[in-house]
């Protein structure tokens, strides 16, 4: 399944829960382009969807590719974002709308329940 499936699924998976809709592809920063899978800017939690993990050759899978995410992700923390990444095993199993669900909550510092 591509990383774009993947985004549909969990967007699938969020109607079904009756959550509320993200922003999809969400520019974050004000001077670089980067971009969330998903966000609800007014909670500030964003969802970046791992599914590079599954290819050979992946960006994300260089040297260079992990030191850009680190500092796109580091970025969003300290500018205040609560940001889960998620594989399709997470998607699939229910994890990421569990802890999607805490965020939007607040909850987050909960134990999961697994």
């Amino acid at each position: 399944m591509s990383a774009s499936g993947l985004e549909e699924t969990l967007l699938f998976y969020l109607r079904i829960n009756d959550m509320p809709a993200p922003m999809t592809e969400y520019r974050f920063h004000p001077r670089r382009r980067w971009r969330f899978d998903l966000a609800w800017p007014e909670h500030r939690v964003a969802v970046e969807i791992q599914g590079g993990i599954y290819m050979a050759k992946s960006g994300h899978n260089t040297a260079a590719g992990i030191t850009r995410d680190c500092e796109k992700g580091n970025e969003a923390i300290v500018t205040g974002w609560k940001v889960l990444h998620v594989t399709r095993e997470q998607i699939e199993n229910g994890a990421a709308i569990d802890w999607i669900r805490r965020a939007l909550m607040e909850q987050a510092t909960e134990p999961p329940p697994f």
